[in-house]
């Protein structure tokens, strides 16, 4: 019988548990002799490639001080680690652990492709379009500093050594909406044109004039792994979900390969971004 790939909560639950040890500067192997485990055991649990129990979540937490809140959450995270799907919601939404999770998954994706429904895909925000979204959501200052930061860190993926695919179907609202005004536009759109000369990067418009389409209906994040299931993430205001079961995961595959088709070709989409491009420098 083969083995069944991680699932999400167990790979999610790895990325924090990766970060908490790397918060400590201890290595894997320095952790496992303090518990008396082969340092094997820490890599696979951080991988979400073994099935791991709350014994030995809690035996790690002990390690890396973790305590309180922090503690339960991560202690309840391990009791449903085989459920499929991962729903989380936070009452700071500028601090979500559900970051974690993604940003690993971003860094281990061999293929990212974001429908963002009416705004530029974070991986794509210039700072100032970024910081301008997140005051829109009348968040404090310095989480709003925090924020984008780790956005802009995030970026970073696309240009690593051996990055991976990256596909953006962008709708025409979200290169039309003003976000932060027509100077922040025209220099997000030329951040946008520069990208799209990466070779892993492609960049799609949907124009106004196709009417109708199937990302209407919400933005949608889809990841896939080499050796790992494909992953889809949706946000909202509070939270998010990672879906990582195929009945749940084909509709937003097929949605994007639909997406795609209706779309402006590449080249076409240059030339589209650069008209709008400059009605927003004439505005300037």
């Amino acid at each position: 019988m083969p083995r069944r790939p991680p699932g999400v909560r167990a790979r999610a639950l790895g990325a924090e548990l990766r970060e908490l040890r790397a918060a400590t500067k201890l290595s894997t192997r320095a952790v496992a002799e303090r518990l008396g485990w082969a340092y094997s055991t820490v890599n696979r649990i951080e991988t979400g490639k073994r099935k791991t129990t709350t014994d030995e979540v809690s035996a790690l937490l002990v390690v890396y001080d973790v305590k309180g809140e922090e503690r339960d959450r991560l202690i309840e995270l391990t009791r449903e680690v085989d459920q499929p799907g991962w729903w989380e919601t936070s009452g700071s939404p500028w601090l979500r652990s559900q970051l974690t999770a993604l940003i690993a998954f971003e860094n281990t994706a061999s293929l990212i492709a974001s429908h963002p429904s009416v705004r530029i895909p974070g991986l794509l925000q210039t700072p100032d379009y970024a910081r301008a979204l997140l005051r829109s959501a009348e968040l404090p200052e310095y989480a709003i500093e925090s924020m984008v930061a780790m956005r802009v860190g995030r970026q970073t993926t696309l240009t690593k050594p051996g990055a991976p695919e990256y596909v953006a179907v962008i709708d025409e609202a979200a290169l039309r909406r003003p976000v932060g005004g027509a100077a922040t536009m025209a220099d997000q759109l030329s951040h946008l044109l520069k990208q799209a000369t990466r070779t892993n990067i492609t960049i799609q418009a949907v124009p106004f004039s196709l009417g109708a389409h199937t990302g209407l209906d919400g933005a949608f994040l889809v990841l896939a792994f080499p050796k790992a299931s494909t992953v889809v993430h949706l946000e909202n205001k509070r939270g998010g979900v990672f879906l990582d079961q195929p009945n749940d995961v084909h509709p937003y595959v097929e949605a994007l390969s639909t997406l795609q088709k209706v779309a402006l070709s590449p080249d076409e989409t240059i030339g589209f971004i650069q008209s709008i491009a400059v009605e927003y420098e004439q505005m300037e």
